[in-house]
């Protein structure tokens, strides 16, 4: 493809992806009161008309086809009411759209995975015909707009006297001439066609194939375009569009192959042109990038817009819009450049050429330059941050589902969705929610309502979803009010799979909970089609973990289960300690410190097995020596010359021992290059580097995987 059609591509996944969660959401909220309202059936015709038209244009037939049947669907409820559908019949229609949802994201999944699209779509258009059957009888069915378009008559039956126009007993008719060599004159008719269908009008079109013949441009050049009219109340309502389209030349309203009314006087008619018109250029629409895995998020903007669809909006004046669309690609390359200026500032204000020198007039320039980059920096990062509502809305979808195929009766309550994380962090914890959210449907509730009744319980069992801001972080919970989890039961069941490192004893509640994230770990002898409680945790916490975050579980038997995830803002910059150690220096996550200090020999105790712990706050805690784990030369190595730091991820806490404290510093974070994979880096206890001020690079240190390393 070129970039012109790419572009195209991008732009076309983007919004139809938008829209397909806006109609999830609507399904959803209009399930659960069991009907759809006025507003409701609009959204849906609206919907599925600007699928049905884009996927036309980019020819993607049974997308187009899908889409244009629910149309015809909708266009009946719209124009006959939720009432002329028997209340028996109202839950098949919702199942029916949930089914046709799934069918048209799962031909969208193939556009953007470049596979070819399902040619036999006759099951899912049969299942919606025949329903449209049901609730119409044929004089109803007459009317749709499939069968007054089929009925229509054929270009070849125009009608000469009336100026080319299809003699179809229509009292007023408009022709549009589009300007000459405008190209795709066919697709320019039917964008036309769609933004008059918008307004629910009575017309009908000619030639009458301008969506899949691209042959009828050659008529629309030679004779015009033409429309028909019942009413003459709606011919300002199509003027109006008319002339806020791009691209037309001149129209004329006619009445009875006479003219009636058009942009200037009969007898100037010929001479109507776009300048007459006002045209609305792509410049004029609001900008949509987007990449083909639909990674985009929306930034602050300035931006006008005059949909031709809108008549109402030509009258009113361009409208403000505040968001564009923005591919993550740039903001990805925007973030990367903010951070070397980050690097190259601190290598400025760090040469080792000026220090020691007295330059008033440079430090202050230095101090304002290092505000100034601080506050790029945090914009910069500012336009990553999205929502989680769009992670969480989804899990409604995943609740219904498993509600009728479970038979459980669950709510599911959403708290906080406006938290906003990184995009690329979101991004990554889609799945791992979604899998928790399904271990707790399937695995954590009571099978039937009479089970929560006798355990003293609501017979509605309920799921809560939430997000909180912390400081630096965010805790994402999944908590159900459902079985709990027998730490009995987990212990053993960790034991006979040979999972345990020590007495089964000395296991804290915690630490057994924490069982259930090992690979491999179920407490559910049966897979089922969700899988149990502990099937695939591990991945969960693998997931959670690439992005910087932690998992952990809590439980009370008979009460109920809680899964906390947290997770960073974001992973490009954080605030680090800088440590030394020999002649190398590391970085520390400031998020991961509680507390660094200097202790003596005597304070320094020995385990079972003869390794080093320290009392800190009543516990006591292990010492790593990371000199010792990388084999870095060092001249501190009695215990008293160095410091330790006390940190903690998860539920993992221990202590560091390092030569010295250099300082706190906030560090861009790079990733370590992929050829270092095959060294088990990830699982060394190093999540990346950063380049220092002068120039040095700095590991930083995976506070959770280097303590894991050590127990193995």
């Amino acid at each position: 493809m070129d970039n012109g059609t790419d572009s195209m591509l991008d732009m076309y996944l983007f919004e139809t992806n938008s829209l397909m969660e806006q109609l999830d959401e609507l399904l959803i909220e209009a399930e659960k009161v069991e009907e759809f309202s006025t507003d409701d059936v609009n959204e849906i015709f609206r919907i599925m008309h600007t699928i049905k038209g884009s996927s036309a244009m980019m020819e993607f037939t049974s997308l187009n086809q899908i889409a244009h049947h629910i149309e015809d669907l909708f266009f009946y409820i719209r124009e006959n009411g939720m009432d002329a559908i028997a209340p028996e019949l109202k839950k098949t229609l919702f199942n029916l759209m949930f089914k046709a949802t799934d069918m048209l994201r799962s031909e969208i999944e193939k556009v953007e995975n470049n596979e070819p699209l399902t040619e036999n779509i006759d099951n899912i258009i049969g299942e919606i015909n025949s329903f449209l059957n049901k609730i119409s009888n044929p004089s109803d069915a007459a009317d749709s707009p499939a069968d007054t378009q089929q009925d229509s008559p054929s270009v070849e039956e125009l009608n000469m006297e009336l100026a080319h126009c299809p003699d179809d007993n229509a009292p007023f008719f408009i022709k549009v001439l589009f300007e000459e060599g405008c190209g795709m004159e066919n697709l320019r008719a039917f964008m036309l066609v769609n933004a008059l269908q918008d307004l629910a009008l009575d017309f009908h079109f000619y030639p009458d194939d301008v969506e899949n013949n691209s042959d009828s441009s050659q008529s629309i050049i030679d004779n015009g375009f033409f429309l028909t009219l019942e009413k003459e109340e709606n011919i300002e309502k199509v003027v109006n569009v008319i002339t806020g389209t791009s691209h037309i030349h001149s129209y004329e309203v006619i009445e009875n192959a006479r003219l009636k009314r058009s942009g200037k006087d009969p007898d100037e008619q010929a001479d109507i042109s776009a300048q007459a018109a006002v045209p609305i250029s792509t410049d004029d629409t609001p900008v949509k990038a987007a990449s083909i895995d639909n990674k985009n998020i929306e930034v602050p903007a300035k931006q006008t817009a005059a949909p031709a669809a809108n008549a109402a909006r030509l009258h009113a004046g361009p409208v403000k819009q505040s968001l564009i669309s923005v591919n993550l690609s740039k903001l990805d390359a925007l973030v990367a450049i903010v951070g070397e200026i980050v690097i190259t500032e601190s290598m400025v204000t760090s040469s080792p050429d000026i220090q020691g020198l007295k330059l008033d007039n440079f430090m202050k320039s230095s101090r304002q330059l290092g505000k100034l980059t601080k506050e790029l920096q945090d914009i910069a990062m500012s336009l990553r941050m999205v929502p989680v509502s769009g992670v969480f809305q989804k899990m409604n979808r995943i609740v219904r589902d498993m509600k009728q195929k479970l038979n459980k009766d669950v709510r599911l309550t959403i708290i906080g969705e406006d938290t906003e994380l990184d995009k690329s962090i979101v991004d990554g914890i889609s799945d791992p929610i979604m899998h928790i959210v399904r271990n707790s449907m399937d695995h954590g509730v009571e099978n039937t309502s009479e089970e929560r009744i006798a355990a003293g319980k609501d017979p509605q069992a309920e799921i809560i979803l939430s997000a909180a801001h912390t400081g630096s972080e965010v805790i994402i919970k999944v908590e159900d009010d459902g079985y709990g989890m027998d730490t009995e039961q987990i212990l053993a069941k960790a034991a006979n799979n040979g999972l345990l490192i020590k007495p089964e004893s000395e296991y804290t509640k915690k630490e057994i909970l924490g069982l259930l994230l090992l690979p491999g770990f179920s407490t559910n002898e049966e897979v089922t089609e969700y899988s149990g409680r502990g099937v695939g945790m591990d991945v969960v916490k693998r997931n959670v973990e690439a992005v910087g975050g932690t998992v952990s579980i809590s439980s009370e038997l008979g009460q109920g289960s809680c899964t906390t995830l947290k997770i960073p803002l974001t992973m490009a910059i954080v605030d680090g300690m800088e440590i030394a150690v020999g002649q190398s220096i590391f970085t520390v996550p400031i998020a991961n410190i509680r507390q660094s200090f200097k202790v003596s020999n005597e304070d320094v105790v020995y385990d079972a097995e003869g390794n080093e712990i320290v009392k800190c706050m009543d516990e006591f805690y292990p010492i790593i020596r990371v000199h010792q784990l990388y084999n870095v030369e060092t001249d501190v190595t009695s215990i008293e010359d160095g410091i330790l730091i006390w940190v903690e991820a998860s539920d993992t806490s221990y202590c560091l021992f390092v030569d010295e404290l250099l300082g706190e510093q906030q560090v861009v974070v790079k990733p370590l290059p992929t050829y270092l994979n095959s060294f088990n880096i990830k699982n060394s206890g190093i999540s990346g580097c950063t380049i220092l001020g002068n120039g040095n690079i700095s590991i930083i240190l995976d506070i959770l995987s280097l303590y894991e390393m050590t127990q193995y």
